[in-house]
Parts: structure tokens; C-alpha cells; sequence
């Protein structure tokens, strides 16, 4: 399957417009099971002729063009090689480019985006090619944003971690609607201050996050990390209650983890 892959990422680079190919995921990282996808990211420049990549992906096969499949995953094909899922994700290179340079400067975006309940995380581009493996690249561009995205920037290393008061903030918002018996705005205060205090936390240990998937399960083994970081996330979430006193207590739990967690970061 390997062969397969690198030849189709030959194939993919003779499309005008594309400038490289890198393989993504949890094969890149050398986390994958035997099921897993092979995930193709496919970096252009400019015009993409759509055209030749529907060519390439088949007729039974839709390609989304740059801006389908929404502001940041952008676009791509779900493809079956063999019964084996491949995708294909369209990166725009000068984009993930110009992100780069916000993120050494300490700047980063949350943008909304299909699929990803805690919204799109911009360190994530960079951090795609980081752990990514170049399998085509003629100019050798993704080579060498690869060597210089080996180095996590201290900028945004402070910034991710500083930004972990929102989880704070969140949750004396949710305190309120707690006493409301307000159980979906809980919730969603809830999950996205654990997703604030993952990407801190990742970001401590000059980590890469990507995405929320397994996020949790990495960050709650990291150094520093609140003892049974994990277990009591998971309680938190998957039964935060439906009375306005199991709400509260819930909410009151979670402080308690966000100011342990805000502590290990200073350390």
C-alpha cells in the first residue's frame, strides 16, 4: 500500500497547481492501526486545475475544489484504494505559509469549521507539516518548511498558554446558567474550556495539537499535567447533570481542575 501511495503522490505533483505532497495522520506519526486512513495532504499555489484532479481521483470519486469543504480544511476527495480509505486535503501553501509567520510571531487563529466542534486551531497548519512526511516534492519547499516547523516558537508557546484564563472565564459564565438548569450552555462551556486547557497544555510541552481527536488522551500523559487529568475530564463531560445542583457541582469540579492545570503551566 505504501508503493501505491508514494506512486499516487507522484502523480498528484504533475497536476498544475500542486507543489508537493505529504503524508499526514496517524501514519506520518507512526500511530496508525491497521484500519487506519492514509491522509494525503496535497499543498498547492494559485490556480488548481480541478479538472485534472477529478481526472486523477476517478469518476465515481467528488473532489471538492479550494473552499468546499469550508475556510480552513478547505477541500479535497475521500477516496477507496484497494478497500482502503485515502484522503485527499487541499492545502493552500502560501496560506500555510503566511501562518507560520503568525505563529512564530505568538499569533494564532480559532476559526469555525465543519467537523471540528472546538473549532479550527491555525497552529495546526504548521503543525501538519511538522509531523508530516514529504512523499513528493520537486522544489523541495515542503522539505524545508518541514526543517523550520521542527522548532515549536516560544511566541506561540507563550500565547497558548496564556490563553488558558479563558477557561476561567468560561466557566463563571457557566456557574450562571448552571443555576438556570441550562444544561446545553453548561456543556458547551464545559467542553470547550477542556479543549482551552488541552491546547495549553500542548503547547507547555512544545506539542503540536492538530485536532481535538485523541487530544485528551495525550495531553492527560504529558509531564505536569493534574494527577487523573484524564478520568476526571471524562467525568465531567459525560454526565455534567440536569438539575441546576448537579450542574453547579459539575461546574465547581471543573474550576477546581482549571486552576490546577493553570498552576502546572507556571511551573
Amino acid at each position: 500500500m505504501r508503493a501505491i501511495i508514494e506512486s499516487m503522490a507522484g502523480q498528484l505533483t504533475r497536476v498544475p497547481g500542486v507543489v508537493g505532497v505529504m503524508l499526514g495522520g496517524s501514519r506520518a506519526r507512526g500511530e496508525e492501526r491497521p484500519e487506519s486512513d492514509w491522509d494525503l495532504g496535497v499543498y498547492y499555489r494559485g490556480g488548481l486545475d480541478l479538472d485534472a484532479l477529478r481526472a486523477l481521483a476517478g469518476p465515481e470519486v467528488e473532489v471538492a475544489g479550494p473552499g468546499g469543504w469550508g475556510p480552513w480544511v478547505n477541500g479535497g476527495a475521500w477516496l477507496r484504494v484497494d478497500g482502503v480509505a485515502v484522503d485527499w486535503i487541499l492545502r493552500d501553501l502560501d496560506r500555510v505559509g503566511r501562518v507560520w509567520a503568525d505563529c512564530r510571531e505568538g499569533r494564532y487563529e480559532v476559526g469555525t469549521q465543519a467537523g471540528h466542534p472546538l473549532g479550527f486551531w491555525s497552529p495546526c497548519y504548521p503543525g501538519e507539516v511538522a509531523l508530516g512526511q514529504p512523499l513528493a516534492d520537486p522544489t523541495g519547499e515542503l522539505a524545508r518548511l518541514k526543517r523550520q516547523t521542527s522548532a515549536y516558537p516560544e511566541p506561540l508557546r507563550a500565547a497558548l498558554t496564556g490563553a488558558a484564563w479563558e477557561a476561567g472565564f468560561l466557566l463563571d459564565t457557566a456557574a450562571k446558567s448552571a443555576a438556570r438548569a441550562d444544561a446545553l450552555h453548561v456543556s458547551l462551556c464545559l467542553s470547550r474550556a477542556v479543549g482551552i486547557l488541552v491546547q495549553a497544555l500542548y503547547a507547555h510541552h512544545r506539542r503540536w495539537c492538530l485536532n481535538e481527536k485523541g487530544a485528551l488522551a495525550v495531553a492527560a500523559q504529558l509531564p505536569d499535567t493534574p494527577a487523573d487529568f484524564g478520568p476526571r475530564v471524562r467525568d465531567l463531560l459525560a454526565a455534567p447533570g440536569g438539575s441546576a445542583a448537579e450542574l453547579t457541582a459539575t461546574v465547581a469540579r471543573a474550576r477546581q481542575l482549571t486552576r490546577e492545570t493553570v498552576a502546572a503551566l507556571d511551573r
